[in-house]
């Protein structure tokens, strides 16, 4: 049986090993080698790695994490996880259950695109879903904005305020946004819908529902999450949603609902970010290590009704 295993060998559940395997206690992470931002040719906004390959950083971490003889790691994809606090079981779809006392929950999230040809294509190079990790390498070129959800507006004039002055927000039809305030802030509004979206080197170009088209440097969209299959659903942890979608809700020491459990990264956030992913990783290693040595050290995560 191992102390801990982590779901998930990302930014987040890397570095909850790494606390874990310097107080040498016995440690699997399972990943199923697709990190959410394995599209992306940069890391950007992450002290000392800022524009390096997010899968470069990764290796890196991989190595460091070979020094410490209590850590393991395998490949494969959990499909259920059954138990309580100091006898789970993880599952994996090869057939193998694996016994921890602790599980950390680092698995991310699914990220559901609108439905357009091609957009998936450019997913993390000219489709791209945050300014602060992206809007520097297209400051100041013609960039679109396409509505999927109330902050999609939001998105658009943090855009116009600081990374440039030609934004284009496609709402496709959706209602509820404040026009207004689009068009003072510079703004252009348009309520075409997109037929497809066509990335290359260059920039994107999208077909629109009339049959014309507009070419933009990059498009950016919020896209909307998912905990479909997670091992949060199986185990009972509580949820909160969030403007893109549900996120497993944790306490100070990064503790859910179900006692023995934690969750870190993207899937206990409402919102993505590198730099939230390492502080999460620390703090859910630290706090399980402190639930090992006395679980009254951990309280569990209560909510209310």
């Amino acid at each position: 049986m191992f102390d801990v295993i982590v779901i998930g060998g990302s930014f987040a559940g890397l570095t909850a090993a790494l606390q874990l395997g310097r107080a040498s206690r016995s440690v699997l992470v399972v990943d199923a080698g697709s990190p959410r931002n394995r599209t992306s040719a940069g890391a950007h906004g992450v002290a000392g790695w800022d524009g390096v390959a997010p899968g470069e950083i990764l290796a890196r971490f991989r190595d460091d994490l070979g020094r410490y003889p209590t850590l393991q790691s395998r490949n494969g994809e959990v499909i259920r996880v059954e138990g309580s606090r100091d006898s789970f079981v993880v599952c994996l779809a090869d057939g193998a259950a694996i016994a921890a006392r602790r599980i950390i929950l680092a698995h991310g999230v699914h990220d559901i695109l609108p439905d357009v040809p091609g957009l998936g294509d450019g997913w993390g190079t000219r489709v791209l879903h945050c300014p602060y990790c992206h809007g520097y390498e297209v400051r100041g070129e013609p960039l679109a904005v396409l509505a999927v959800h109330p902050l999609s507006a939001h998105q658009a004039l943090m855009l116009r305020a600081d990374w440039s002055t030609s934004i284009t927000f496609f709402t496709g039809g959706m209602d509820g946004f404040d026009f207004d305030a689009l068009e003072r802030a510079g703004v252009r509004v348009d309520a075409r819908g997109l037929k497809a979206a066509q990335p290359d080197d260059h920039g994107i170009s999208v077909v629109l529902s009339d049959g014309s088209s507009q070419q933009y440097a990059a498009m950016f969209v919020g896209p909307r999450t998912s905990l479909a299959g997670s091992p949060a659903e199986q185990l009972g942890c509580a949820t909160a949603e969030g403007p893109m979608g549900n996120f497993v809700r944790v306490g100070p020491m990064a503790q859910t609902t179900i006692p023995g459990v934690f969750a870190a990264g993207d899937l206990a956030r409402p919102a993505p970010n590198i730099n939230f992913a390492l502080a999460d990783g620390a703090q859910a290693g630290i706090a399980s290590h402190a639930s090992l040595l006395s679980s009254d050290l951990v309280p569990q995560l209560e909510i209310a009704s």
